[in-house]
Formats: structure tokens, C-alpha cells, sequence
């Protein structure tokens, strides 16, 4: 390719990911403001209503996300009642964040979400499959 730019916005594969990513999170949001909840508390939902108690850098490594970000959405899903932080006992250093019986019962009303959100995108099965794959494969070649 002889007249490739590489500083050309439709070279770039960033950008289609950033700007999917971005507007599926945004297909989200009506969903989550009736549950009162952010995207990213909402991800952090889904891992505390599988795992239900987890040290916070485990949280953050899972999540991709860091103490600054966490911390403070941390804070304000304790003052909603859904979750709770203590000390761990075996490690004063170690944060643990463990899911509470408000917080279980919201997982019921978020059970509809992701079909929602799905019903938005017009992808096959297949291709969204392939889709996970490939990012997943992304994800893991750069982390």
C-alpha cells in the first residue's frame, strides 16, 4: 500500500473500537438508569453476583480497572446498600468487597439487561460470537 497514511482516522483500528465500545455502553444506559446504576457499577455488579466477595485488586484486575476508578464506585455502591468493604482478616492491606442481600435482589431486575441491549444490535449469533472471540484474543495479546 503506497498511499496508506497511518495517521488517517479510518486506519486506525483503535477507533472503531472505542466508538463501538462507547455506543454500546451508551444502549445500556436506559436500562441502567432504572436501576439506578452506571455502566461500570453495573459490570462490577455482574462479578460481585457471581463471585460474591472479592479482594479489590482481584475486582480491578477482572474489571480492567484501577484503585482511582474503583475506589470511589466502591463508595457509592456501599451508600446504595448493595455491597460492603471491610478489612480482611488475614491481611489488614486487603480490601474485601462482598455483595449484600439488596444488592442479590437487584441482580433479578439487571436479569433482562443484556437480552435489552442484545435486541439493539443487529448481529448474528455467530458473528457476535466471533466478535467475543476476536476481542477477548485482543484483550489477552495486550494485557
Amino acid at each position: 500500500m503506497e498511499n496508506f497514511d497511518p495517521l488517517k482516522l479510518e486506519n486506525q483500528l483503535c477507533f472503531p473500537l472505542y466508538a463501538c465500545a462507547k455506543e454500546v455502553v451508551r444502549k445500556y444506559k436506559p436500562f441502567l438508569d432504572e436501576l439506578d446504576l452506571t455502566y461500570t457499577q453495573y459490570i462490577t455488579m455482574m462479578v460481585l453476583w457471581d463471585i460474591k466477595a472479592i479482594n479489590v485488586k482481584e475486582l480491578g484486575a477482572k474489571l480492567y480497572l484501577d484503585s482511582g476508578t474503583l475506589t470511589p464506585l466502591l463508595k457509592k455502591l456501599e451508600a446504595k446498600g448493595y455491597i460492603t468493604r471491610k478489612r480482611s482478616n488475614a491481611d489488614e492491606r486487603s480490601l474485601i468487597v462482598t455483595i449484600t442481600d439488596s444488592g442479590e435482589r437487584l441482580k433479578v431486575k439487571a436479569e433482562e439487561i443484556p437480552s435489552k441491549v442484545g435486541a439493539c444490535i443487529d448481529l448474528s449469533p455467530e458473528k457476535a460470537q466471533c466478535l467475543y472471540n476476536t476481542l477477548y484474543e485482543i484483550l489477552n495479546s495486550i494485557t
